[in-house]
């Protein structure tokens, strides 16, 4: 584990991106995998093919200059989903506003006023973490876990929102759900966003939300015409 400041922020997630890139071009044969987080960067090594220690080293880690100032010469994603919020989509909608003491039109404004930056991808395939949730609507996880959320359910947790991309048990508030199938494993590529990309929000009603679902039954389904992908952000 290789640790950054114990903060969450995008100043941290820019030094930890740009050591991960660093690690990935030295393409040590013994790192399997390089996953990044918040403010941590998981190396999996195979100790078969070298010591852990010598590998290590190799990195030369200590001497890395990072700078928060500097953006990778990599280009990130702005990618608009569409959710309808409350009813039995939202079954928390009313719980964080009345936490937060705002009305729900205000909850569902500030959620889909903001722009999300992925810190990290966890939990399950293409669950994203989110930065940027308002303060506002800072509220905590359920006291008891539901054993069952729907896939596509949107939630906040605290200081961060996400989505479940599958149907899971989860803690957290759920406020709304998109009926977009943001992970599919028959797609190419099997999520519609990675680390480093940005997410917004848009409110749809419940016929749009019905409109969308038998859409995508369909072979033809255009998944364009609902969700936005700006490729420059």
């Amino acid at each position: 584990m290789i640790y950054f400041d114990e903060k969450i922020n995008p100043d941290t997630f820019k030094e930890v991106q740009q050591v991960e890139q660093y690690i990935k071009d030295r393409n040590h044969k013994a790192i399997l995998e390089i996953i990044p987080s918040y403010r941590a960067i998981m190396l999996t090594i195979d100790i078969k093919l070298s010591d852990a220690t010598k590998v290590i080293n190799s990195l030369d880690l200590d001497n890395i200059e990072v700078d928060a100032t500097t953006t990778l010469n990599t280009q990130s994603k702005m990618i608009h989903i569409p959710v309808y919020y409350g009813d039995k989509h939202g079954p928390d909608l009313e719980e964080v506003a009345k936490h937060n003491q705002l009305t729900t039109d205000k909850v569902i404004e500030l959620h889909t006023d903001n722009t999300y930056l992925i810190y990290m991808l966890g939990f399950m395939p293409g669950f994203p973490f989110l930065g940027g949730l308002n303060k506002q609507l800072h509220t905590p996880r359920r006291e008891e876990p539901r054993t069952s959320i729907p896939a596509g359910s949107v939630g906040i947790a605290n200081n961060q929102t996400g989505l479940y991309p599958k149907s899971s048990p989860g803690g957290w508030q759920i406020i709304g759900q998109t009926p977009i199938q943001v992970f599919d494993m028959n797609r190419n590529p099997m999520c519609l966003y990675q680390s480093g990309d940005y997410v917004k929000f848009y409110a749809i009603n419940k016929q749009v939300f019905k409109q969308i679902e038998e859409e995508q039954k369909s072979e033809q389904f255009d998944i364009e015409k609902w969700v936005t992908v700006r490729n420059e952000y």
